[in-house]
């Protein structure tokens, strides 16, 4: 009996792929359908392709390369046959794993398969979810539009992360430039400044005392501190490698109280994003949730979504599962609710999108502006106290000569 490959995702959002044994390919489909598995691609396999594996290969994109890879197809659809915007885009693109991953899957589209199976031969380059969103697409024969919506998806991701980056970039050079200029205070002007003390012979203050003790540790010891802390870094590793302390840890972080609102908020914009373009583009709401647990790296935030799923396939709505999931902000369960309400529940979770993306940005922005000045300030009185640590003998030494 013939053999066809599949790949799909399961109804608690795993990836399965394997082959399944069938008169043809509608039966083959049939049988997987009945198991209410979300398909992402299905063909006949080939001998070879038993041999290696049905996805061995594949190159990863970079969030950036997806959005200008989806951007690039969504604009040439639409004015030219899909597998010439594929060939286009294999043949100019300046990134080595775009026209490789194109050049690939316009010779698959060359061959008879869907954009969609075509795709789930390079699951390293598009997600499961962005795969599941084409499929529908291919369904509802609306590819262009979805191409343009997921197109602008990437585009919005894209444009939150580098923002983020962006504002968190001099922050960062700031604080790193502290601790390198204390480290060199520390390192190279004290131990000069102690060798004067040294020849007077005399006891030094409490003070200053403690930061010649800091120096000649960070002068002779940073061997032993580099070392520990690789040694403390390899053991968190480990600990979080176990599900429960990951999933411990990961609740702890959004308990903090200004990074935990970040991961909180940016989750709920994204979520609410990606809910909104499912919608739009006629998924099925509990598959595309289902789709997105994988792609969740917080793992509290994941369990959480898993919950979500869980109470919607029980017949729960939308907005009271994100109610019991307890990470959600109540504006996106309020907006949830009402489009709900008004059977728009696509455009509704696009406003709170939006909505949300800018309270993120707001909010980075006002945290980012005071930890500036933080760093500064805190810079300042960590030199404060080298500088009085060295004053203090000078003076206790000057008022003894003088008395």
């Amino acid at each position: 009996m013939p053999k066809f490959e599949y790949a799909a995702i399961d109804l608690d959002g795993r990836n399965r792929r394997g082959t399944i044994d069938a008169s043809d390919l509608d039966e083959a489909r049939g049988r997987l359908l009945k198991r209410q598995w979300v398909m992402l691609a299905l063909n006949a396999a080939s001998p070879a392709t038993r041999r290696a594996g049905p996805h061995a290969g594949g190159r990863r994109f970079r969030p950036r390369d997806l959005a200008l890879a989806t951007r690039q197809l969504s604009t040439l659809v639409a004015v030219s046959p899909l597998e010439e915007a594929l060939r286009t885009i294999g043949e100019q693109s300046d990134v080595p794993a775009v026209r490789q991953v194109m050049q690939d899957t316009h010779g698959r589209v060359l061959e008879g398969q869907r954009l969609s199976e075509a795709m789930a031969r390079q699951p390293r380059a598009f997600p499961p979810l962005y795969r599941a969103m084409v499929a529908a697409g291919e369904d509802a024969g609306a590819l262009p539009v979805v191409l343009e919506r997921l197109a602008a998806l990437q585009e919005r991701q894209q444009e939150v992360r580098g923002k983020l980056v962006s504002t968190l970039a001099y922050p960062v050079v700031l604080a790193l430039t502290a601790v390198a200029v204390v480290f060199a205070l520390m390192a190279f002007v004290v131990p000069r400044v102690v060798e004067q003390f040294d020849s007077m012979g005399r006891e030094l203050p409490a003070l200053t005392r403690a930061v010649i003790g800091t120096s000649e540790l960070l002068a002779d010891g940073w061997p032993l501190l580099l070392a520990g802390a690789a040694v403390l870094a390899f053991a968190l590793r480990s600990l979080l490698a176990n599900p429960d302390i990951r999933l411990r840890f990961d609740r702890a972080v959004l308990r903090l109280p200004v990074l935990g609102r970040l991961l909180r908020d940016l989750h709920a914009a994204r979520m609410a994003r990606t809910l909104a373009i499912m919608l739009g583009n006629g998924l099925p709401l509990i598959e595309g949730l289902a789709l997105t647990v994988p792609t969740i790296r917080n793992r509290a935030l994941r369990a959480a979504t898993e919950s979500m799923v869980a109470s919607i396939r029980e017949g729960g709505s939308l907005s009271s599962a994100m109610r019991r999931a307890g990470v959600f902000p109540p504006t996106l369960l309020y907006m949830a609710a009402s489009g709900e309400g008004s059977g728009q529940p696509g455009p509704m979770l696009e406003r709170a999108a939006d909505y949300l993306e800018r309270e993120f940005n707001t909010f980075t922005a006002v945290v980012l502006g005071m930890l500036e000045p933080a760093i500064i300030v805190a810079l300042g009185g960590v030199v404060a106290v080298i500088v009085l640590s060295i004053l203090l003998p000078i003076l206790q030494f000057n008022s003894l000569a003088v008395g």
